[in-house]
Order: structure tokens, then sequence, then C-alpha cells
């Protein structure tokens, strides 16, 4: 049996409906959600891009300052060790600390490269140094120590009494450190320098 017009008619429009409702449902609704996300999200970036404004017109501010602590780097430059790698850093560090022991009076009687410590984006390079010295001549090392021209720190120190009444009668055992560079190229923190001299 054939549908009569009046029933292909309603057929027709219940297909437009349908269409128009999928229509709806799947191409206009998803359409207005993503506009509403859309303008929340306006906001936000017009505060993003205010902010990147404002770093930009800052650019010089920035330029500056930038300048300025790379010149406060390089004044403090020579007071860093500058051996390019922990053990050459250790090894002018040995060399400064024996250096001044003799300019004291003092004899070093053993020394040690401790394993490297991380402080940041520095390097802690220490030794163990062991002297044999007066009372007078351990207060003078100590006081070239501190008054050096390289960044260093005392640790660490002991002092024993091994021969009463004798002009070396003090044994005296501290841990100076020295510090690497901040562009040297090293090792990770806490690998030893397994290559450097012992003493």
């Amino acid at each position: 049996m054939t549908p009569t017009r009046r029933e292909r008619s309603l057929i027709g429009l219940a297909i437009v409906i349908g269409l128009g409702l999928l229509g709806y449902y799947y191409g206009l609704e998803p359409l207005q959600d993503w506009k509403r996300a859309g303008s929340d999200l306006i906001p936000t970036r017009e505060a993003v891009l205010e902010r990147r404004r404002l770093l930009v017109a800052q650019r010089p501010v920035l330029m500056a300052e930038i300048e300025k602590v790379n010149s406060r780097i390089e004044a403090v430059g020579p007071r860093w060790l500058k051996g390019p790698t922990p053990p050459l850093a250790a090894s002018e560090l040995q060399t400064l600390v024996k250096g001044l022991a003799e300019q004291a009076g003092a004899e070093v009687r053993s020394e040690r490269i401790l394993p490297l410590v991380d402080r940041g984006q520095v390097q802690e390079v220490p030794i163990e140094i062991t002297v044999a010295s007066g009372l007078r001549e351990a207060v003078r090392l100590f006081y070239d120590l501190e008054h050096t021209t390289k960044i260093l720190t005392l640790q660490e120190v002991k002092v024993r009494v091994v021969a009463v009444g004798q002009q070396r009668d003090l044994l005296t055992t501290f841990t100076v450190s020295g510090y690497l560079a901040p562009s040297a190229a090293t090792p990770t923190a806490g690998e030893s320098s397994s290559g450097s001299p012992r003493g």
C-alpha cells in the first residue's frame, strides 16, 4: 500500500524536524558552548597578554640589572679557584695552602682531598690538611688563610699537643674549602676526583 499525500508530508515533516534536532544538538549547541568557553578565556588571555607586555616594557631595566650582576660576578672572578675541573682546582688549593704554611713556618704533614660538595651552582672543593707547628705559626697560618685573595672557608679544626716544649709542639688538622667557579664544567656533586694527587 502506498502512503497518501498527507502521510508523505507527515513523514517528510518528521524527517525535517529530526534533522533540525540533530543539527541543533550536534552543530549549534557545541558551537555555542565553544563560544561561551572562548568568552570565559578572554579575560585570562588578556591578563597574560598584559603581563607579557609589562615584561617586554621592563626589558631595559632587566638588562641593566643583568649587566650589574655580571659585572659583580666578574669582580669576584679572581677569588674563585681557577681549575676548569675539580682535580685541578684541588691541586691549586693544595699549592696555595702549602705556600701559606711554608710562609707561616709550619710543616705540612699530610693532606687529603675530600669529595666535592654541591652548593647550588657553585662546587665546594674541600681538602684536609695536617700541619706541625707552634701556636704562633698555627695562628699566623689561619690568619693568612682567612686573608688570602681566594674565597676559602675553614672547618673542623682539631689541635693536639704532641711534644711539650719542642719547637713544633702542636699538630693541627683542619679542612679548608675553596670554591670552583660556576662557569667551570664540573662533574655531578658527590663525585670524588679520582685522578687527583694524594698527599
